[in-house]
């Protein structure tokens, strides 16, 4: 997938997989944007010194996994430069709540067994509420501080939105948001508020972009 847009400003914008050298950059815009998501903040003990440390860890181990597994990635540039990210699970449940075991392993040296066992309790949570027997879910999602409010976020959901029209087996796209911000977002992109879901002391909104 290549999609190239002309911005306002007349800057070439383009979204495209990933390649295996970009995720070291993905993984430090999904850091950027999730450093204080109040899941992650729950999951991984966010008030103890070493909060970050586990954090990257994770990110990193995710990414690793999406790539192993062949899942869909995709880079939002503005001329050469990297200002947005998507990671989606793909349909036939590869990274569903049945993880690779090697996947767990590492989670469990760099997260911890608590914080392992949370995050996998929250994808089941999330997977059970989408009524939708195949789908897409957007797991992550950011874009560069510098370069927010600018409308670059609905390009890369047109990217997203691109991924699906590339699964015909898909029913539509999912996804998990814990805050007003980001519920007004996806709402104004046509996602569909489902089911609040929470994740220990932390609610959120499960919602659901239908295929056309």
């Amino acid at each position: 997938m290549t999609d190239t847009v002309v911005a306002p400003e007349n800057v070439d914008i383009r979204a495209t997989y990933l390649k295996a050298h970009e995720l070291k950059l993905a993984a430090s815009l999904l850091y950027q944007a999730y450093h204080d998501d109040p899941v992650f903040l729950e999951i991984f003990n966010g008030d103890k010194e070493d909060y970050e440390q586990r954090l990257r860890a994770a990110i990193r181990e995710e990414l690793n996994a999406f790539w192993q597994a062949q899942q869909p990635m995709v880079g939002l540039y503005l001329g050469e430069t990297m200002v947005g990210v998507a990671c989606l699970n793909s349909p036939d449940d590869t990274l569903s709540s049945e993880r690779f075991w090697h996947w767990r392993l590492k989670m469990l040296l760099n997260a911890g067994y608590f914080s392992t066992k949370q995050m996998i309790q929250k994808e089941e949570s999330v997977f059970s509420a989408v009524p939708l027997k195949s789908f897409h879910l957007l797991s992550f999602i950011a874009v560069h501080p510098l370069h927010q409010q600018h409308g670059f976020g609905h390009y890369l959901m047109a990217a997203v939105n691109t991924v699906l029209e590339e699964h015909p087996d898909s029913e539509g796209v999912a996804v998990y948001a814990t805050s007003g911000k980001f519920k007004t977002f996806f709402e104004n992109v046509d996602y569909q508020l489902v089911k609040e879901v929470s994740v220990g002391d932390v609610s959120g909104s499960v919602m659901v972009h239908y295929r056309k």
